[in-house]
């Protein structure tokens, strides 16, 4: 029997079916793809958008740190012409210079300290055996209960009965005993290294701080990254503990700065409500933390990221 070139058996030709199951079988991926790709579009448009809800206050801050006094509360955000004499001006009129320099060494100090001390109770926790350990690592935790109302006035009789109020110390030195969080965090860090490299390096005669050192630290970097961002922020912008500890202008801290230019331009306190000038002020306290967090982001991120997945 002949077989005709296109057919089988006298049957209809090859070629349509052929094409028509091709067709069918790109219409079946076209279709995700499509799918995808618009699943693609919206997320990066509400992306896009909730970009633009958290970045908006800022722009609008730095729009508003270079209009007139007349116009500082419009919703022009390119004014023009563009004032930036302003930051210069602000300059002229506070010691804003000592309060950046203060916020700074207070700062370094800060977030210096409370990682140092927070890794060593950390790795305290994690890598001994002692009895009560969970008990009294509970205890540390149980201590973030406490609100900062409650040892606000013994901290403050403390660094009174030391002769440190208006001074920078108790801003800082508080830190040198660690932080609850911190220790809960970094402990998490340690418990994920194995335990075997602290075995062989005993052996191999290191001593505890050394292995502290040596092994924990380096192995941690991205947890004490995190750590010492996380206090740098919190001390470049507390305000509470300055209220309470300085009375000198000369040493006030950035936030304690901006609020008493807040009190100074007050209308309703005899004020010339030159808010211009508080509004460069407030982008002199935004900036450095915005450029920290940038240079140290993909620090930040992983530490984020790799506590949740540490036993």
């Amino acid at each position: 029997m002949s077989i005709q070139q296109g057919q089988v058996g006298g049957g209809a030709p090859m070629a349509p079916a052929v094409a028509q199951a091709a067709g069918v079988r790109a219409a079946a991926f076209e279709a995700p793809s499509i799918r995808s790709r618009l699943s693609q579009v919206v997320f990066i448009g509400l992306l896009g958008l909730a970009t633009f809800l958290f970045v908006f206050p800022f722009i609008w801050l730095i729009s508003a740190s270079l209009k007139t006094r007349e116009n500082v509360f419009s919703n022009e955000l390119f004014p023009m012409p563009l004032h930036f004499e302003n930051y210069p001006k602000i300059f002229e009129i506070a010691p804003v210079a000592n309060w950046f320099l203060n916020s700074v060494i207070v700062g370094l100090l800060a977030a210096a300290t409370v990682t140092v001390s927070s890794a060593l109770v950390a790795f305290a926790f994690a890598y001994f055996r002692f009895p009560h350990r969970n008990l009294v690592f509970g205890l540390v935790l149980a201590s973030m209960m406490l609100p900062g109302a409650v040892i606000m006035i013994p901290n403050f009789l403390i660094w009174n009965a030391l002769g440190q109020v208006n001074t920078l110390t108790p801003l800082w030195a508080g830190n040198l005993f660690g932080s609850a969080f911190y220790i809960f965090l970094l402990r998490q860090f340690f418990l994920g290294l194995p335990r075997e490299l602290f075995e062989a390096a005993r052996v191999d005669g290191a001593s505890y701080p050394r292995m502290w050192w040596s092994i924990a630290l380096p192995l941690t970097r991205a947890a004490l990254i995190v750590v010492f961002i996380f206090e740098l922020k919190a001390s470049w912008t507390d305000l509470v503990r300055p209220l309470i500890f300085l009375r000198d202008t000369a040493l006030f801290t950035l936030p304690q700065g901006l609020k008493s230019l807040v009190d100074r331009f007050n209308p309703q306190i005899g004020g010339q409500g030159e808010f211009h000038l508080v509004m460069a002020a407030s982008v002199i306290v935004t900036v450095p933390m915005i450029i920290i967090f940038f240079l140290a982001q993909r620090y930040f991120v992983e530490g984020i990221a790799t506590t949740g997945s540490k036993g």
